[in-house]
C-alpha cells in the first residue's frame, strides 16, 4: 500500500497561497515558500492598517476643521468646546465636509460656538 501524503489538501493550500500572491514581484509570486511568507506579512499589514486607517482619517478631518477655524479667528479646541457647550453634536467627519463644501454653514457653526463660550 502506498503511503498517505495528504496531497490533495496540500496542493489546494499551496494553490490558494499562490493565488493570493498574484502580482507580487519575482519569486514571491511563483514559489510557495516565498509566496507564503509574503502573503502572511501582507495579511499582518492589512490587519494593522485597518485600525490605522481610522486614526489617519480622523487626523485629516481635524486638520481640515482647524484650518477653517483659524481662518475665522479661533482654534480647533475652542471651536469644539464651543460646539459642546452649545449642544451641537456633529462628528468630525461631517464638520470637515461642511468646512470644504458649505462654508457659510461652517461659519454659522463657528459663530454659535463663539456665542456659547461667551467670547
Amino acid at each position: 500500500m502506498p503511503r498517505a501524503t495528504n496531497a490533495p489538501a496540500s496542493r489546494r493550500r499551496r494553490k490558494r497561497v499562490l493565488k493570493q500572491a498574484k502580482g507580487y514581484w519575482g519569486n514571491r509570486s511563483r514559489l510557495f515558500r516565498y509566496a507564503h511568507e509574503a502573503v502572511n506579512h501582507g495579511q499582518q499589514y492589512a490587519f494593522r492598517d485597518r485600525k490605522n486607517k481610522k486614526r489617519t482619517w480622523r487626523a485629516l478631518w481635524i486638520v481640515r476643521i482647524n484650518a477653517m477655524c483659524r481662518a475665522y479667528d479661533t482654534t480647533y479646541s475652542r471651536f469644539m468646546n464651543g460646539l459642546k457647550k452649545a449642544g451641537i453634536e456633529l462628528d468630525r467627519k461631517q464638520l470637515s465636509e461642511l468646512a470644504i463644501h458649505d462654508e457659510t454653514a461652517f461659519i454659522a457653526l463657528i459663530n454659535k460656538a463663539k456665542e456659547a463660550q461667551g467670547a
